[in-house]
């Protein structure tokens, strides 16, 4: 049932200025006192901000919207009332460049519209999804709007945040212009971004709290990093990222190696009968005419792209009980008699539609991108591979009746030949690949002397983000506290939300008390 209006006594709204700078992260060439051209830059963006205003007092921000901030009207969901903003910002902020739009919605528990309330920014896991789409109050939604006004942000080039999709990026004349162009998309602008719309959101452009889970978390260390002003205090769910080296890609693929193996004993002990359909459906493939068979969207399904499954079924919390049930129907039924074994359409569909690469291409574009500090991954994944090939080449293991080992949150370069909506942007692909001078993503100086309170949910068996990297990470990071648990899997704010962020609050607000 609905919540019901609560009858509020209007408060006297006053109109003020934001007084202090927005505290953007800065270009090298900006953070340098001997670059007079990145001062320019820096004070020519700080006089745009001087006449920026909000509405105070009630705690909610004026409708009057502006070029580079367009707010738009409430609207329901069950026991939720939600509102959308759009902000115009610039492609890249270290200079004069075109702009691009950043989508964002408002979400408060129904009467709350006017509630001064403070502001929570959930960073989705990624890279390359929108935040999510809530149906009905439920889960971490619920109890963050308990005590917050939740900012769900659709990360630039997602959602509705100028997607770059597998058909829009097509506008591009050339895989440099493409490169160029998703250089702007990691972990550093979407922090520029989340600052950009601080200062014009929040009343007083006050520090808000931030969620950040998975590839969230990654971006919470990013903005811990380069912004702390903005922050009052950070929740992560499984999202520390490995930090202190050039490109830390390769640490990340060789743990994650020897883990997916650990799932992948796991699965076949749970589902025993799926070893020999696995074995059979490999030979199939190895043995169909060109090494795999069509895909509906025009793509192949090959040996080494079946192994894929492992990225989403091995290290979610359904994900073991989802692939199972896909394998039960991997054959066609023979009708008529004599006629040939084939997949089934449902197989190969399904198959398509569990990595999503069709609606979110930017995931395997930038993949390995989110590990380069300075240096170039080179395809990290598939040079780390061909050291487990051993355990790893399918077609052997079918042949001499060993178990096929599903991979895990890898991308490789034969997916961009395989996979219909990747193969355009493989010459990007590669490109990004070989790029060596990208910017900086953490400080691990700021980070080790760090003021803003951190509370971390740590998966004991995530597949997705190593436990041992992890803690090394965090024993960089000054004031942060840890639950370290193997109660749930990766998704487990998706699984059990209201309770994790129950026990983050706690520590982080001091209920459960350092021991």
């Amino acid at each position: 049932m609905l919540a019901i209006h609560a009858l509020l006594t209007p408060i006297p709204r006053r109109r003020i200025t934001i007084p202090k700078l927005t505290p953007f992260i800065l270009s090298p060439s900006e953070s340098s006192s001997s670059s007079f051209s990145g001062l320019i830059s820096f004070h020519r963006r700080w006089r745009s901000y001087r006449g920026i205003t909000s509405m105070a007092g009630s705690g909610t921000i004026s409708t009057e919207s502006t070029p580079e901030h367009v707010t738009e009207k409430w609207f329901s969901v069950p026991e939720l009332r939600l509102r959308n903003h759009r902000f115009s910002v610039p492609l890249d902020y270290s200079k004069t460049s075109p702009k691009i739009t950043v989508f964002a919605r408002e979400i408060v528990a129904v009467g709350k519209e006017e509630q001064a309330l403070p502001y929570l920014l959930y960073l989705q896991g990624g890279p390359g999804f929108e935040g999510p789409r809530p149906s009905e109050s439920g889960g971490w939604i619920q109890r963050a709007c308990e005590e917050f006004r939740v900012i769900l942000l659709d990360q630039r080039g997602t959602g509705l945040s100028t997607p770059l999709t597998s058909s829009s990026m097509l506008q591009f004349k050339s895989a440099n212009d493409l490169a160029d162009y998703l250089v702007h998309f990691r972990a550093d602008n979407i922090v520029n971004d989340a600052e950009f719309i601080r200062v014009r959101l929040v009343p007083n452009a006050d520090p808000w709290t931030i969620l950040g889970q998975s590839f969230g978390g990654f971006c919470a260390l990013t903005y811990l990093s380069f912004a702390p002003q903005g922050l009052k205090q950070v929740l992560i769910t499984g999202g520390i990222p490995p930090i202190g080296k050039a490109c830390t890609a390769d640490d990340v693929y060789d743990a994650g190696f020897e883990q997916v193996v650990r799932q992948n004993e796991k699965y076949y002990k749970r589902f025993p009968e799926d070893v020999e359909i696995v074995r059979e459906l490999v030979t199939y493939l190895a043995e169909s005419e060109g090494g795999g068979v069509p895909l509906p969207s025009g793509g192949v399904l090959t040996p080494h792209g079946l192994q894929t499954l492992g990225l989403s079924g091995l290290g979610s919390s359904t994900g073991f009980e989802r692939l199972h049930y896909m394998l039960e129907r991997v054959w066609d039924p023979i009708l008529v008699p004599g006629s040939p074994k084939r997949i089934s359409h449902f197989f190969l569909n399904a198959f398509e539609t569990w990595h999503s690469f069709d609606t979110n291409p930017l995931y395997a574009l930038l993949h390995e991108a989110i590990y380069c500090d300075g240096a170039s991954s080179s395809w990290s994944a598939h040079r780390l591979r061909e050291t487990f090939e051993c355990k790893f080449d399918a077609v052997k293991a079918a042949k001499e009746g060993q178990n096929v080992l599903f991979t895990g949150e890898m991308i490789f370069p034969r997916m961009f030949d395989e996979i219909h909506a990747l193969k355009p942007f493989k010459a990007a692909a590669d490109l990004l690949a070989k790029k060596e001078d990208w910017p900086p993503l953490y400080d691990a100086a700021k980070l080790k002397t760090n003021k803003v309170p951190v509370a971390a949910a740590v998966y004991y068996e995530d597949m997705y983000v190593n436990f041992k990297l992890v803690m090394e990470t965090a024993s960089q990071i000054s004031g942060i506290r840890l639950w370290i648990t193997n109660e749930y899997m990766h998704s487990g704010l998706r699984d059990a939300g209201r309770q994790i962020l129950d026990h983050l609050f706690g520590m982080i607000n001091g209920k459960k008390p350092l021991f």
